[in-house]
C-alpha cells in the first residue's frame, strides 16, 4: 500500500501546478475538480492495494468511483464550459485584492491536504475483515441514495439556469424547494457510507468524524457562506426572500 507521506507530497504537487495554471487562467473552480478527483483516485489506490475482505473492497470501490466520476465531471463541465468563475472564488479573489494569489495557493494546499485527509478512511477499508452484511449494505444504500440526490438536484439547477426567465430568480423547484443547498445536503450524507461500512474495523471509529468534518466545511468555511453571499449580490430581494422560507440545509416543507 502506498505510503501516506508519499500520496500527501504527491497531491501537493499537483495542486501547486493548478495553482498556478489557476494564475494563467483566472479560475480557481478547477481546484473543486481536483479535490474530488484526488480523493477518488487515492481512494481506488488504497482498497486495490488492500488486504481486506472482497465484499467491503468493492462496494467501497464502487461508491467512490461513482461519487468521484459523478462529482468531478460535473464540476468539470461548469468551469470549462462557464465563462465566470464560481461565486465563491470571485468573492474571494475580489475580497483579497493583492493577497489573492498567496492566499489561492495555501488554499490549494488546503485542499490537497482535505484530499489527502478524506482517503484516508479507505485506508481502514482496505484492510477491514471483520464486517457486517446488514452493514455493508446499509452503506451501501445510503451511499447511492446521496449521490443520487445530489445528481437530481444538480440536474434541477441546470435545467432552471437554461430557461430564459431564470436570471435573477432563484431556484425553488424541485429539491430546492425543500432546501437552499439540497446538493451540499446530499454531499454530506454521502460521508456516512464508510462509517457504517467500517464498523468493526480496527481503528475505524474515527471515520465518524468524516461527516462532522464534512459538514463544517460546508456550513462555515468554503460552501454555504459564500454560495449566498453571491446569492444575495446577484438575486438580492428574491433570495432573501428564498432565506426566509426555506431551509438553509436540511430539506424541510418551506415556510409560508
Amino acid at each position: 500500500m502506498p505510503d501516506m507521506l508519499s500520496v500527501l507530497l504527491a497531491q501537493t504537487a499537483l495542486a501547486t501546478l493548478l495553482w498556478l495554471y489557476q494564475w494563467r487562467s483566472g479560475n480557481a473552480g478547477w481546484v473543486d475538480v481536483f479535490w474530488s478527483a484526488a480523493v477518488g483516485v487515492t481512494a481506488l489506490v488504497y482498497l486495490a492495494s488492500g488486504d481486506g475482505a472482497l465484499p467491503v473492497r468493492v462496494i467501497s470501490a464502487l461508491l467512490v468511483t461513482i461519487w468521484s466520476w459523478r462529482l468531478a465531471s460535473h464540476i468539470f463541465k461548469r468551469v470549462a464550459s462557464d465563462q465566470a468563475e464560481d461565486g465563491r472564488y470571485a468573492a474571494m479573489r475580489a475580497s483579497l485584492g493583492a493577497m489573492v494569489q498567496p492566499v489561492f495557493l495555501l488554499f490549494f494546499w488546503a485542499q490537497a491536504l482535505l484530499a489527502w485527509l478524506f482517503s484516508l478512511p479507505f485506508r481502514v477499508l482496505a484492510d477491514h475483515t471483520t464486517f457486517s452484511w446488514p452493514l455493508l449494505i446499509a452503506g451501501l444504500l445510503v451511499g447511492l441514495l446521496a449521490i443520487a440526490g445530489e445528481s437530481l438536484a444538480d440536474r434541477q439547477l441546470a435545467a432552471f439556469k437554461a430557461r430564459r426567465d431564470s436570471a435573477g430568480k432563484t431556484c425553488r423547484e424541485g429539491l430546492w424547494r425543500y432546501s437552499r443547498h439540497p446538493n451540499y445536503f446530499f454531499e454530506w450524507l454521502h460521508w456516512f457510507s464508510y462509517p457504517l461500512i467500517a464498523v468493526g474495523a480496527a481503528g475505524g471509529a474515527w471515520l465518524w468524524l468524516l461527516p462532522v468534518v464534512m459538514w463544517l466545511f460546508l456550513w462555515f468555511v468554503t460552501g454555504i457562506p459564500y454560495t449566498e453571499k453571491q446569492a444575495l449580490k446577484s438575486r438580492g430581494d428574491d433570495y432573501r426572500h428564498y432565506q426566509q422560507t426555506t431551509s438553509a440545509f436540511f430539506p424541510w416543507r418551506p415556510k409560508s
